[in-house]
């Protein structure tokens, strides 16, 4: 069953509606500022979209303070194939991608008569409308495309905010509508910059001088003169042009005014501020303290609002805080770790027997072994020899 029939069917189940409704908020999803659609910006918000999309959501059981373990069940099967329509990575880009654009994302799970998850739909509402019973429980009225709706408890909607400071319950301004006029500002003075280099650089092939002819000629004679120094002009191949005591060539000064890289470079680097990008994320040369700092800044919070917004709606108070189950977006961290320190990293975690065989081979981006069971080993500290490289599992100690 797709989205829209799956929100057919809630129209057509029993929603108990009081006679009494307060009527919150509305928002408008599809307008946004113009600011969106700038070069620079959509490069920036693509940076985050595409290390977003490395994120791993898993459901996790929290045993203990520094104990937790992964569940595989109807749960993790969705959020590895969250609907028919998308992967993993699909889903994550289109929820980025919304967030930045429109200040909100939502996302509508779906669940089967039995109250199990199977599927989780990212959806575009025209409007949104939150409302109030009389018992204080919020409900959102969802407008979507082809003039469908539906009315879903706001505790059954997954709903992703950026820039959460003046409406309360939507991100952006007041009205729930993005917030971007400094961003506009910023993007608008950037645009005046390359209309004024792409106008000096025309005006470059403006001309450059003029040739008085020192006699009075007719209508006739000046076209005929004009033809002549034309197909010169265009046979020319030395750069030189004879001209005699009829003509006198009078050059003109054009010296076009472009801005200076430093000035273009500064407004570039000033809206990528505004997302937390860094120009060499922007372009790739970075260094690792530079994508640390990146990633600390702009990617690790984004992370935690994801595992708190999924967390929140797909698990009951009950299973959140008497059993411990989350969703965590998980993120290899060691991405960005040199060989070296990864070796070092997996020196210390085999002190404690926290890698398996399985893990470390993935560690350095070898396949798994076939042998499960030897996948599954942890690695001891003694297993390491004085090089610093992990000896064959089946050369143990003799002695033993």
């Amino acid at each position: 069953m797709g989205l829209f029939d799956f929100i057919k069917k809630k129209k057509s189940d029993k929603l108990t509606r009081p006679n009494y409704w307060n009527y919150m908020n509305d928002y408008y999803s599809p307008v946004r500022i113009t600011a969106a659609e700038s070069d620079v910006v959509i490069q920036a918000i693509g940076c985050i979209v595409r290390e977003m999309k490395k994120l791993t959501p898993l459901h996790i059981v929290q045993k203990a303070e520094n104990s937790k373990a992964t569940v595989n069940d109807n749960i993790q099967d969705v959020l590895n194939n969250p609907n028919p329509l998308m992967t993993t990575t699909d889903f994550i880009e289109l929820i980025v991608w919304q967030v930045y654009k429109t200040y909100n994302s939502f996302v509508l799970p779906q669940w089967d008569n039995n109250n199990r998850l199977i599927a989780l739909y990212p959806i575009r509402p025209l409007n949104v409308q939150f409302l109030q019973d009389q018992a204080g429980t919020f409900f959102v009225e969802l407008t979507l495309a082809n003039n469908i709706k539906t009315t879903v408890k706001y505790s059954d909607l997954i709903h992703i905010k950026y820039n959460y400071h003046s409406n309360d319950f939507l991100g952006g301004n007041e009205f729930g509508q993005p917030d971007e006029q400094a961003l506009t500002d910023s993007v608008n003075l950037n645009k005046s910059m390359l209309d004024g280099v792409e106008k000096a650089l025309k005006s470059s092939f403006a001309i450059n001088g003029v040739i008085k002819y020192n006699s009075i000629m007719d209508n006739g004679k000046t076209e005929e003169a004009v033809k002549e120094l034309t197909e010169a002009l265009l046979n020319n191949k030395s750069g030189l042009m004879p001209l005699d005591m009829k003509g006198e060539f009078i050059p003109l000064t054009n010296k076009p005014k472009i801005v200076d890289e430093t000035t273009l470079k500064f407004i570039d680097e000033k809206i990528l501020r505004y997302f937390g990008v860094p120009r060499p994320i922007l372009t790739g040369d970075y260094t690792k303290q530079q994508y640390e700092a990146f990633f600390q800044k702009t990617l690790e919070p984004l992370i935690v609002q994801f595992n708190q917004a999924f967390t929140k709606t797909i698990f009951t108070e009950r299973e959140r805080v008497g059993f411990g189950h989350k969703i965590e977006f998980g993120y290899k961290l060691l991405d960005f770790m040199t060989m070296s320190e990864k070796i070092e990293y997996a020196k210390l975690a085999s002190s404690v027997a926290a890698i398996t065989v399985g893990e470390l081979r993935d560690l350095v981006g070898y396949a798994p072994y076939d042998d499960d069971e030897l996948n599954n080993t942890p690695i001891m500290s003694k297993y390491w020899g004085d090089a610093g490289s992990v000896k064959d599992m089946n050369d143990k100690d003799k002695s033993e």
